[in-house]
This record gives C-alpha cells, sequence and structure tokens, in this order.
C-alpha cells in the first residue's frame, strides 16, 4: 500500500478503519436490525474512504474539495446513525467507531483547508 494517492492520505487511512470497526459492529446487531439501519451505516461508511479516494484520484483541488464535502457529509450521516444506534441499545456510547468518527472528521476538515488554500 501506499503508491496510490489517497493511500497517502491520513484521512483515507483511518477512514478504512472506521469501515471496518461498523462492519463489526453491525455484524452483532440483532437480526431483524441488520437490513435497516446496520445497511445504511455500513453505505455511509464506505462512502467516506471512497470519496476521499475518487477526490484524490481526480484533476486538481476543486474537484478534490467537492468529493471532501461529499465524504464529510457521509461522515455527519454515520454520526448520526451511530448516536441511533446508542438509543436503540445496540452499543454503547464508547464504541471505537465514535473515536474514529471524530479523528477522521478532523482529519477531512484539515484537508479541506489545506485544499481551499491551493
Amino acid at each position: 500500500m501506499g503508491s496510490k494517492p489517497h493511500e497517502q492520505l491520513e484521512a483515507w487511512r483511518i477512514s478504512m478503519q472506521l469501515v471496518k470497526a461498523v462492519y463489526q459492529l453491525t455484524a452483532d446487531f440483532p437480526a431483524e436490525k441488520r437490513f435497516g439501519l446496520a445497511q445504511q451505516m455500513r453505505r455511509a461508511a464506505v462512502s467516506v474512504p471512497s470519496n476521499i479516494a475518487e477526490g484524490a484520484g481526480r484533476n486538481g483541488a476543486k474537484e478534490f474539495l467537492n468529493f471532501m464535502g461529499i465524504a464529510r457529509g457521509s461522515l455527519a450521516e454515520l454520526e448520526t446513525q451511530l448516536q441511533l444506534a446508542v438509543m436503540l441499545d445496540f452499543i454503547t456510547p464508547d464504541y471505537v467507531a465514535f473515536e474514529l468518527t471524530e479523528r477522521t472528521g478532523k482529519l477531512l476538515t484539515g484537508l479541506h483547508k489545506k485544499l481551499s488554500t491551493t
């Protein structure tokens, strides 16, 4: 790993860890919830590193910024879904995915700022 532009980005690497955590987390959801909230959480989680990668592979900062915005939106969606999972007693608020969403959000914000000044 590390040969593609997106693989150099810490935001991408941490968001990949987030995807893994979400898949592990949702595997333990009650069976009847795995096809509702769990699938939405998985899609939102996968969207974050996917959009980082797509943006990094595009031409120029303007396009990259657009994909960073999409990634940030997906991350906000996932954060909401994690909070719902806590409200529904599927998980506790100390689950690792919360830390990873916060860390990913900070990295995306930093990347967004950097791209905005180029």
